[in-house]
This record gives C-alpha cells, sequence and structure tokens, in this order.
C-alpha cells in the first residue's frame, strides 16, 4: 500500500492516476476532500500536524512526501509507526544549488536520509506548470509577463516527475539515491510564450518584466528569502541549473516530454 501526500497538486494528482491503473493500493492523502480514481480513498490529513496522518499511515509500506510543514521528523515517525519502510521526497533542485535559499526542502532530505527508511530523493527544476501564472493574462488579452525572457531552463512536466515517482516507489535499485530532474532541453519564457500561441493557433505577445516588477509580484505568495533564490535561478542560473539531467530517461526508458508537448495537452487553460 502506497500513501500519496500532496494528492491534489500538479505531481501528486497524477501519481495517484498512475499507481492506480498499475494496480496498486493507494492511499491519497491532502488538507481538503478530493475526488480520486475509482479504487482509490482518499484521507483527509495535514502535513503540518504529523499526528493527522496516523491513520492514513497504517498498514503501509511507501510513502510520497512533500514538502510541507515543519516537522519532518515527526512526520516520518508517524509513517515509520504505521509500517513504512519507504519513502520518496519531492525536493526541489535548489536544495542542491541554492542550499541557503531552500532551508526548508534541506531540512526534510536530511531528515528522509536520517529517518532509517529507505529513501529516494527527487529534486525537480522549474515545473512546465508554472506557466498556469499566465492563463488569465493569456485568455484575456493574449500576453504573458515573465523577467529574464531570453534565459533558458530545462524544465520539466510534473506528468514526468509523477512517473519517475511511481518508478522510484514501486522498483528495485533507487534506494538511496537522488536524482535530479529536467525536461529534455532548456526552454526561455519568452519560447513558452511562443509554445502556447502555436498550441492555440494564435499568436501570445511576450512581455518581459523587470527584476523588481516580478520580485513584488512573487511576494504576494512566497516568502522572500524563496522569492531571491528562485529570480537568482531565473535571471543568473549557475551551470548545474542549466544542466539537461539524464535521470528521467535513464529511470522511464524514454525522454521527457518537452512544453510544447505540454502545452497542446492543456492549452484548454489558455483558451
Amino acid at each position: 500500500m502506497i500513501v500519496v501526500t500532496g494528492a491534489t497538486g500538479n505531481v501528486g494528482r497524477e501519481l495517484v492516476r498512475t499507481l492506480a491503473s498499475a494496480g496498486e493500493t493507494v492511499r491519497a492523502v491532502s488538507r481538503r476532500p478530493e475526488r480520486t480514481p475509482e479504487g482509490v480513498r482518499h484521507w483527509q490529513a495535514d502535513l503540518a500536524e504529523p499526528v493527522s496522518l496516523r491513520t492514513a499511515m497504517e498498514g503501509a509500506d511507501a510513502l510520497f512526501l512533500l514538502v510541507a510543514g515543519e516537522d519532518p521528523r515527526g512526520i516520518l515517525d508517524v509513517a515509520r509507526a504505521g509500517g513504512v519502510r519507504r519513502v520518496v521526497l519531492l525536493s526541489s533542485q535548489g536544495a542542491g544549488t541554492r542550499p541557503e535559499a531552500y532551508p526548508h526542502p534541506v531540512a526534510f532530505e536530511d531528515a528522509v536520509r536520517r529517518s532509517g527508511l529507505d529513501w529516494t530523493v527527487l529534486r525537480p527544476g522549474g515545473f512546465h506548470t508554472n506557466t498556469y501564472a499566465w492563463a488569465e493574462s493569456v485568455r484575456a488579452e493574449r500576453t504573458a509577463a515573465a523577467p529574464f525572457g531570453d534565459v533558458g531552463l530545462p524544465a520539466i512536466d510534473p506528468g514526468d516527475i509523477a512517473e519517475v515517482a511511481a518508478a522510484t516507489l514501486r522498483q528495485a535499485g533507487h534506494t538511496d539515491r537522488t536524482y535530479e530532474l529536467t525536461g529534455p532541453a532548456p526552454i526561455t519564457p519568452r519560447e513558452r510564450a511562443r509554445a502556447i500561441g502555436d498550441a492555440l493557433g494564435t499568436p501570445v505577445r511576450f512581455v518581459e518584466q523587470t527584476r523588481e516588477e516580478a520580485r513584488a509580484q512573487m511576494l504576494g505568495f512566497m516568502p522572500e528569502p524563496v522569492v531571491e533564490g528562485t529570480l537568482a535561478i531565473l535571471g543568473e542560473p549557475t551551470a548545474a541549473e542549466r544542466e539537461v539531467s539524464p535521470a528521467v530517461e535513464h529511470i522511464l526508458g524514454r525522454a521527457p516530454r518537452t512544453f510544447a508537448d505540454w502545452a497542446r495537452r492543456n492549452v484548454a487553460a489558455f483558451r
């Protein structure tokens, strides 16, 4: 039995579907009630309150864990007491490249590695789904705004992360491994806007924000240290942050999907 936390998120929702389709018994955990695929039971619990996870963990073998809450050791203690022996952590690329800006993922990684459980850490970079932030402006004005319009990074399809997570939860050979996860090639914000326009069949105008404009917008939903770290990655990525990882292809036996493919599959959000 596999427990999936963050089951309503971009990765968790896809992971629940992938595991259920493979015949796994899945418990989908999130803070609010959510419809789940047939045969999958939803459990309402909050990672900020590890005690709320107890019943969801009972009899489970494996856990997919988000970086959420302030007590990773408490979460892992509850998981271990329930029978969990394997944990796959969805961390962040920044935990490796800029740990000072991403202390929360670093703390979760440390707790997982010290937990006594079999563990795997997944470190994706930017998600293709981050461009949902453009959905309203694309629908209303056919425009998309972002800073650093010509800086390319190898963002990844959350569906690919979910498939990697499913493989590492179900297959041997991934214990004590940390995988950097990226898409197949760097792509710039300007190129992403063009790909959405191609999927729509009508041009989307790219508007380049200043760093300060982007910073002010991001502070509305992200803490300042994470905003600064994110802007540093977006504007002045290191060589490691630009690098395309072979991990997705190594684990799944296929190349990661392109942003253009993601845009075609999700174009309805931008119509």
